[in-house]
């Protein structure tokens, strides 16, 4: 297909093996392979065209040559060509980086050459710029300049990611150096001059012990040490000319405590075994030690893989407790099991009935947890919670037998969703329904620095001495349990009065219960509100100032006394902050948006604190309520909106649905004129109900 817009550049030099680099393009091109702006920021722009097509003159190349692609906001497969010939396709990553392509031998031809950029069948607005011919191999056209980075936390080398950044904000090309010559190996594990193994990918670094040795070309660099959420960030700029060799030492801090709680990752995936990605088995070890990862489980789909060796052999196994799991990957859902006995035989896949489903993962041995994964996300054409499989009001299962999982995804940093508290919204229903479900955060990785593996994650409550050494069963049933904080550039704990925190039933309350809330992040990070809900419906709000906010660690410390409600009420606490652009930890994008508007934010969860309002020693739900109710009014409308005034909205609709199922007809006289003199949040809660599909 032609482009709209032909970029033609023609180079009157001839190009040789002994030639400088020649650059093929030098403007800003906006290409749109789709009909439509794939987000609201690209609405008032006009694309230049679909593809590119240009033309240079240039020598035949007799040795392999390098390509330097500087591209932006890519998040499909774009393929690269030349002359007709597929060399490659664009790195899929929507940062502003480098990538860089080895064009072999003869690709060139002597005289007129054809650069084409081809877009993909999916909508996706991107962004050349420079292009840059060089004669010269990979290794040595991007190695013209060496900086040897070194990383500690009190004085020890410490796993870390190393960003590299242009003077223009790019990603940096690069590649390893080692004793021979430079090497641009783009899968498995690297190994630089001093040993160390090395996970590299355009301006990222990741390393087992701190310390890395990358060639990069001559110019200037920002570069950034970090370690995930819980520590500081280090920078230093440098300016490199070809030949020189600088060296950097960069310094972290630990600035969140995180006491008694571990962080985990419940999805996590290699492309040695899940074939998407590109993050093979050992470079997925040092991504999880570079960011503080300390229980991870693996999910690869349909397999049971264990990352004891891999994390032996990579020098890093003494940073985490790797657990087995499984992505039980089938046509009505994706699952991740663990923990999981390897050598055991894996679910049939083909299952899409849950109950048998259920019953078989269940009976994997030592399997303690079942997650339901990204629950708003379409594979197979299937959608969990789809308005035909699920009432997000009532959190009723429309497909039939009640939900039997442990926990579910309210955050996969992966996964985003366009409305960041749909899945919260989905999670309040299911509570209110009656179910006891974890809230957990993961980041479903699948490469080394596209989606940071670790960003979305859980904080499980556990004797966290020995990190190497965790209690696998004991940190599984706090889990289920509910000890757990959800986080992704946030960390949000909270008690009541000061006794009972998540996962605890809030018992002999007075006539106030004091909720204290607390928000923590790193120096880098911003909170900006925090809002406490009751049975998921907001009660409180408190805003964030930005000069509070700028500290590592506790950003905000906040009190709400709150009267003890009428009926026992689970409490949830939700912060949030301006989303993290920093190359180093940036947030990404809906991965199945529904809408082109997009908030970049930062999003942390408590689990619920279950408050026992009612002073009976147990916790009611809002359908337990309402079934009490129905069942004692019987088919008196009249009579249920009346007692309904002394119970929050949520009761009201979980008793909509039960009249509804005993055959009570909503819009009939009766039903209308009772609600019409019914509290507000009486109505509120039979409308949302009735708004249902």
């Amino acid at each position: 297909m032609k482009a709209t817009r032909i970029f033609a550049l023609w180079v009157a030099a001839c190009f040789c093996a002994t030639a400088a680099p020649l650059v093929i393009n030098s403007q800003r091109i906006h290409l749109r392979s789709g009909d439509k702006p794939e987000w609201q920021d690209f609405a008032a722009q006009t694309p230049d065209g679909r593809r590119l097509d240009l033309k240079f003159n240039t020598s035949s190349n007799h040795a392999e040559a390098a390509l330097f692609i500087r591209q932006d906001d890519v998040r499909h497969d774009w393929s690269v060509e030349l002359n007709g010939r597929r060399v490659g396709k664009l790195f899929t990553m929507e940062a502003d980086l480098v990538h860089t392509l080895a064009l072999p031998p003869g690709a060139l031809r002597e005289g007129e050459n054809r650069l084409a950029i081809v877009p993909p069948r999916e909508n996706d607005d991107i962004f050349i710029h420079e292009i840059i011919l060089d004669p010269r191999p990979v290794s040595a056209a991007t190695a013209e300049a060496t900086v040897d980075v070194r990383v500690t936390e009190n004085r020890a080398g410490v796993p870390c990611r190393i960003t590299i950044v242009g003077g223009n904000g790019s990603m940096a090309a690069l590649v390893v150096m080692t004793n021979g010559p430079a090497r641009t190996k783009r899968e498995g594990t690297q190994q630089d001059a001093g040993g160390t193994l090395l996970a590299a990918r355009p301006g990222v670094v990741y390393t087992g012990d701190g310390s890395a040795r990358v060639g990069v070309r001559a110019g200037d660099y920002t570069i950034y040490a970090s370690r995930g959420f819980e520590y500081s960030v280090a920078t230093q700029s440098v300016r490199l000319v070809a030949g020189e060799t600088k060296s950097v030492r960069l310094s972290l801090v630990r600035e969140v405590p995180t006491p008694g709680m571990v962080s985990c990752d419940t999805h996590v995936h290699t492309f040695t075994h899940s074939r998407h990605g590109d993050a093979t088995v050992e470079e997925r070890m040092l991504t999880l030690a570079g960011e503080g990862m300390e229980f991870p489980i693996s999910t690869d789909h349909n397999l049971h893989i264990d990352y004891e060796k891999p994390a032996r052999r990579a020098n890093v196994r003494r940073y985490f407790t790797p657990v087995t799991g499984n992505e039980v990957t089938t046509p009505a859902g994706h699952f991740n099991i663990f923990p999981v006995e390897p050598s055991t035989a894996v679910v049939d896949s083909k299952i899409t009935d849950w109950p048998r489903l259920n019953a078989l993962m269940r009976a994997t041995p030592n399997v303690r947890v079942v997650v339901l994964n990204h629950p708003r996300n379409v594979h197979n054409s299937f959608q969990p919670f789809a308005a035909t499989n699920f009432n997000a009001v009532t959190g009723e299962n429309k497909r039939g037998p009640d939900f039997a999982f442990d926990a579910m995804e309210v955050l996969n940093s992966s996964a985003q969703q366009s409305d960041y508290m749909l899945v919260f919204r989905d999670w309040f229903a299911l509570l209110n329904y009656g179910y006891r479900i974890t809230g957990v955060g993961s980041s479903d990785s699948h490469d080394v620095s596209r989606y940071v593996v670790g960003q979305g994650r859980t904080y499980i409550e556990t004797v966290d001495g020995d990190v190497s050494r965790l209690d696998i069963a004991a940190t599984c049933s706090n889990l289920v349990a509910g000890r757990v904080l959800v986080s992704m550039g946030l960390l949000t704990t909270m008690t009541v009065n000061d006794r009972f925190r998540v996962g605890d039933l809030a018992t002999k309350l007075g006539n106030e219960m004091r909720v204290r809330v607390k928000v923590l992040a790193p120096s880098w990070v911003s909170a900006n509100r925090v809002e406490l809900f009751a049975n998921g419906v907001s009660i409180r709000t408190q805003d964030i100032s930005p000069r509070q906010s700028r500290r590592g660690g506790l950003k905000a410390e906040i009190e709400w006394k709150i009267p003890r409600p009428a009926h026992d009420v689970h409490l949830v606490a939700i912060s949030i902050g301006p989303g993290v652009t920093a190359p180093f930890w940036a947030t990404p994008k809906p991965y199945q948006p529904t809408s082109p508007v997009w908030t970049n934010r930062v999003i942390a969860a408590t689990n619920p604190i279950w408050v026992d309002a009612d002073g009976d020693g147990q916790f009611t739900s809002a359908r337990g309520y309402a079934r009490k109710l129905v069942e004692k009014t019987g088919a008196d409308m009249s009579a249920l909106v009346s007692v309904l005034q002394n119970f929050d909205e949520t009761v009201s609709r979980q008793a909509a649905a039960l009249c509804v199922a005993a055959g009570t007809k909503l819009d009939s006289p009766a039903a209308a004129s009772a609600l019409r003199v019914a509290k507000p949040h009486v109505q509120r809660g039979f409308a949302d109900y009735a708004a249902t599909p």
